[in-house]
């Protein structure tokens, strides 16, 4: 019998398309709404990784046809954005394929809607990032070489976290953008900060932008995609590529549907040791 092509969860009341598949990972369209490693939404039938452990152990088809036992994700999505998630099928997976992401091995590609339309077609934002001192979960974007204040609760010495973001524009309306970003470093809403700090917020963003904030959290949907994940897989000694579909995120925000290109990747360099290491978090 045919492996199916989704993760049904909740009794087949959602699909979660599956984009690519190997002995070692599963790539799956993520939906909006769902979060990965939320400690405070254990309760809410809303997390993702959960849900995925309690599908396994129920043994529902989709896992006992694949004989998969393990599946956990080694980047993040926030719960508004949409696309390409990786999940690893093993301990050992994880740890190979989590040294891919931290040490920037993954070249990482989205799209996102934005707010007005930018001066310049293709950008790059560095402005590294911190903590929001009164907003928990937010980040905000600081000046290079301008302390901050003794006043500030996280201190004059505070940690800044380097990032670094390429933007493109692919296509222009009257009063949006679609823009191509590419982190090159992986910190939580990145994308998301480093657009408003171009004066460009993206669509539906509460946080970083000016728009309505949903009933519910999960109900939260913002116009960043995840499209497309590219690197040298370290079992397979090949490169691998990875995408999502974009037709209906393009005609959801009335952009014409038509293929976006990227980049050509740069070489990969194997990672020399592998380690535990912690989920990257982008969007």
């Amino acid at each position: 019998m045919a492996k199916p092509k989704d993760i049904e969860l909740n009794n087949g009341k959602t699909l979660i398309p599956i984009l690519y598949e190997d002995r070692s990972v599963l790539a799956v369209d993520k939906p909006a709404g769902w979060m990965l490693a939320p400690d405070s939404w254990d309760k809410t039938g809303r997390n993702l990784q959960l849900a995925l452990q309690s599908s396994l152990n129920a043994g529902d088809f989709w896992a006992h046809s694949r004989n998969i036992k393990f599946l956990r994700y080694v980047h993040r999505l926030d719960a508004e954005t949409t696309g390409v998630l990786l999940l690893c099928k093993s301990l050992g997976a994880l740890r190979a394929y989590g040294e891919l992401f931290e040490t920037r091995s993954v070249e990482k590609f989205y799209l996102a809607v934005v707010q007005g339309i930018p001066k310049q077609s293709e950008w790059t934002c560095k402005l590294p990032l911190i903590a929001d001192p009164v907003v928990k979960g937010k980040m905000q974007v600081v000046t290079p070489g301008k302390p901050l204040p003794k006043s500030d609760p996280r201190g004059p010495q505070a940690e800044l976290k380097d990032a670094e973001t390429h933007f493109r524009v692919i296509q222009t309306l009257q009063d949006k953008a679609l823009v191509e970003a590419q982190p090159m470093t992986g910190r939580t809403h990145q994308i998301r900060v480093h657009l408003a700090a171009s004066g460009h917020p993206i669509v539906g963003d509460p946080l970083y932008g000016n728009a309505p904030a949903a009933a519910s959290k999960g109900a939260q949907i913002i116009a960043l995609r995840a499209i497309k994940l590219i690197y040298w897989d370290p079992f397979q000694k090949r490169q691998i590529r990875i995408a999502a579909p974009t037709d209906e995120f393009l005609k959801m925000y009335g952009f014409e549907s038509k293929p976006v290109s990227t980049p050509t990747p740069q070489p990969e360099l194997l990672p020399k040791k592998v380690g535990t290491r912690k989920p990257s978090h982008t969007s």
